[in-house]
């Protein structure tokens, strides 16, 4: 490896949405910083099994569906 090209790697504070925090190592920042997260695990919608739905506006999820029904079947 080359010498002094990688960021320096040290201890950073991870806040959560929710206020809850945890010390982790990155090359965010300089030691000690903190990272204020906007999603986490907690509010997003992939780990929480929100309910948000597909709107089909105009037409266009039908229109896709539609256009591609034959590309993948066998």
């Amino acid at each position: 490896m080359k010498k002094d090209i990688h960021p320096e790697y040290h201890t950073i504070t991870v806040e959560m949405t929710d206020g809850t925090t945890f010390q982790t190592k990155s090359t965010y920042g300089e030691e000690g910083a903190t990272l204020k997260l906007d999603i986490d695990p907690t509010t997003h919608p992939a780990w929480t099994g929100g309910n948000t739905r597909l709107v089909d506006t105009a037409g266009r999820v039908s229109r896709f569906n539609k256009k591609y029904a034959g590309f993948l079947k066998n």
